[in-house]
């Protein structure tokens, strides 16, 4: 009876275990170094710290732009697959890689421009909806949405990461 016991409890534990396989999600968007810091006591960066929802800084290679206006070259920085995004939602900073996903998963490698609230792919048209803190896909021609990005604030510093 006890040999029974163990072995139901090992069987209970392998179907547990074999429940958990596949639940982790893989984005289309394939990892690339991601490292952004943004001091916002520099430059026009001082507006970006009041945190008024719809402010965004893109990170390019070429360099920075706040909310549309090229600011100045990148220096040391490593800006992901298709770009950094941080906007200012309803949760306060978010990051995102600007790769389209859906673009990324049939190999092309297409970033968003961002068009007031929505990140816009042009190749495929999708919209991913910024405001709301989510990027969900509006028009869903994606299935996912935009890879969210580690963001830390201190110290009127932002520290983007994977």
């Amino acid at each position: 009876m006890r040999r029974l016991g163990k072995q139901l409890i090992l069987f209970a534990v392998g179907l547990l275990l074999a429940s958990c396989e596949g639940t982790t999600f893989k984005s289309s968007v394939p990892v690339y170094p991601v490292r952004v810091k943004i001091n916002m006591d520099l430059g026009e960066f001082v507006h970006f710290r009041n945190k008024s929802q719809g402010d965004y800084i893109e990170v390019h290679p070429d360099g920075f732009s706040y909310n549309g206006k090229w600011i100045y070259p990148l220096g040391d920085n490593m800006y992901g697959y298709g770009g950094v995004l941080v906007y200012v939602s309803v949760n306060g900073y978010d990051a995102y890689d600007m790769a389209c996903p859906y673009c990324a998963g049939h190999g092309m490698r297409n970033s968003c421009t961002i068009d007031g609230m929505y990140a816009v792919c042009p190749h495929c048209g999708e919209q991913y909806d910024l405001a709301s803190g989510t990027a969900m896909p509006q028009k869903s021609i994606s299935k996912e949405t935009l890879k969210r990005l580690q963001i830390i604030s201190s110290s009127n510093t932002l520290t983007i990461s994977q």
